[in-house]
Parts: structure tokens; sequence; C-alpha cells
């Protein structure tokens, strides 16, 4: 089975704003993030980003004005000679209804691990809101809480590193 670190993506990898990121130009890859999935590539993971984007149900923003923010991330990680391995999204927002892809629900994830084979025990998520942990735990996987826009690549580290350790013992 594989391993993987799944990232949050407003405030993990690009800037959170304190509002719906609708526009390219307020799309900003954080000064890190980069070299964050290059690290987990290196150490033998996938990265999967898992992302709610309730703005698309309130149509402040469409999935194709999504891709265009998905792409200048992906363009900035092949620019640092990395890349994602894959994107989900949850278009949903809770006022008009539930849904079980939208975090702290963890159907992203999971369906994330059925695609790729992953073991739970080796993976990981990253995230700046307790919804993110949240869907992390309900999937079964280690969670690690940072505060939006700051450098992650040493608690980043840290984490793959006991990752690591643990594969090694099973």
């Amino acid at each position: 089975m594989s391993k993987a670190i799944f990232f949050d993506r407003d405030g993990v990898l690009n800037r959170e704003i304190g509002d719906y990121v609708c526009h390219i130009d307020d799309f900003e890859v954080l000064q890190d993030s980069v070299e964050c999935v290059k690290l987990a590539k290196d150490k033998g993971f996938k990265v999967i980003v898992v992302t709610n984007q309730g703005g698309i149900d309130k149509e402040l923003y469409s999935v194709d004005e999504l891709k265009t923010f998905h792409d200048k991330l992906q363009d900035a990680c092949r620019n640092g000679s990395t890349l994602i391995d894959d994107f989900y999204f949850c278009p949903h927002h809770p006022i008009k209804g539930k849904c079980l892809c939208r975090k702290p629900d963890s159907l992203m994830i999971e369906k994330a691990i059925a695609k790729y084979q992953l073991n739970p025990a080796l993976c990981l998520i990253i995230g700046d809101t307790e919804r993110d942990i949240e869907a992390g735990q309900k999937a079964g996987i280690s969670t690690l809480l940072i505060q939006p826009n700051t450098e992650k690549k040493r608690l980043l580290e840290e984490a793959i590193e006991k990752l690591i350790l643990s594969e090694k013992k099973s």
C-alpha cells in the first residue's frame, strides 16, 4: 500500500485572504508550499489536495475558474521540479444542504485512499482549521494543525519522519 500527505489548500498552500478566493490575482502560492510538496514527494509520499470550495455552490466562481487556481499551484510546483498528484474539492456549501464530501466529513480523503490504495496509517493531513483535522481523524489518518499562512516545512519534516518510523516498525 502507498502513503500520502493530504494538504488543505487555503491557508496551507495558498494565502488565506479571509474570504473566498474568486480571482486568479488573489491566488498567492505561499512561500514554502512548493518545498513542502517536493519534500513529501522525495520521501515517497503521494501529494493530494483536499479543499472545500463552497464558493462554487454560492456562484462566486466556477469549476473552470477553480481549475485555473489549481493550474497556477501546479505550475509553481512544476517550476520547483515537483507535482501534486491529485486535487479533490467539495463544491457544496452548507447553506444549500449537507453533503459527505465537505470537510469536516471525510469523503474526499476516503476516495483518495481507495483510488491510490493508501495505507491510512501512513497518511497525514496538514490543515489550518479544526474541520481539516476532524476530517483526517474520521478517515483514520494522522493530522497536523498549523496556523494559517505560516511556514510549515519544519513541522512537516517532523511529521513525515514519524510516519517513516512507523512504516519501518510495521
